[in-house]
C-alpha cells in the first residue's frame, strides 16, 4: 500500500519534503486533537466556517465566468455563505453542530450502504456482502442512535487516525527520497 502511495505521488510530481510537510502537520494535528480537543476541535471547525464562506463567494462569482448550471452554483454559494457565517458567528456550539450533522451523514450513508450490500447479496453476490450489508446498517443505526456520544469522540478518532496517516505520510516522504 505504501509503494502505491510513493508511486503516485512520484507520478504526480509531488516532492518528498511536501509529503514530509504533510505528515509532520497531520502528526501535529493529531496529538493537539488528543491532549487539547476542545479548543483545537473548535479552531478547525473555524477554519472549515472560513472555508465554506470564501468557497461560498468563489462559487458565486463563478457563475459570471460560466453561467452553466448557474442555478446550482447559486444555490451551493448562499448555501456555503451562510453555513460559513453561521459557523464562523458561534464558535461554541458549531463544533457540536457539525459534528453530529456529520454523524448523522456517516449513519443514513451506513444504513443506505447496507441495503444495497443486502440487495446485492440476495441478487448472487454472495453471503459475504450479506453479513457486511448488516454490519453496514448495524453500525449506521449505532451512529444515530448515539449521536452525542459519537459527536463528542470525534475529534479523538480524528486525531488518531491523523496521527497514523502523518506517521505513514512521513515514512512515504523518506521512501521517495
Amino acid at each position: 500500500m505504501t509503494s502505491d502511495v510513493i508511486s503516485r505521488s512520484e507520478d504526480a510530481g509531488v516532492p518528498w519534503w511536501l509529503v514530509l510537510i504533510e505528515g509532520i502537520a497531520l502528526v501535529i494535528l493529531g496529538i493537539l486533537l488528543l491532549i487539547n480537543t476542545g479548543i483545537t476541535t473548535v479552531i478547525l471547525v473555524q477554519i472549515l466556517g472560513i472555508y465554506w464562506l470564501i468557497a461560498g463567494i468563489f462559487k458565486i462569482v463563478s457563475i459570471f465566468q460560466d453561467n452553466s448550471m448557474w442555478g446550482w452554483k447559486l444555490f451551493a454559494g448562499i448555501l456555503g455563505i451562510i453555513a460559513g457565517i453561521i459557523v464562523v458567528r458561534h464558535p461554541v456550539w458549531s463544533p457540536v453542530v457539525v459534528s453530529s450533522a456529520l454523524i448523522i451523514v456517516l449513519g443514513i450513508e451506513g444504513i443506505i450502504i447496507g441495503i444495497v450490500s443486502i440487495v446485492q447479496a440476495f441478487r448472487g453476490a454472495g453471503w459475504g456482502a450479506g453479513i457486511l450489508g448488516a454490519i453496514s446498517i448495524l453500525i449506521g443505526a449505532l451512529l444515530l442512535a448515539n449521536l452525542y456520544l459519537f459527536a463528542f469522540s470525534l475529534p479523538w478518532v480524528i486525531g488518531v487516525l491523523a496521527i497514523i496517516g502523518g506517521i505513514i505520510a512521513i515514512i512515504a516522504a523518506f521512501r521517495m527520497k
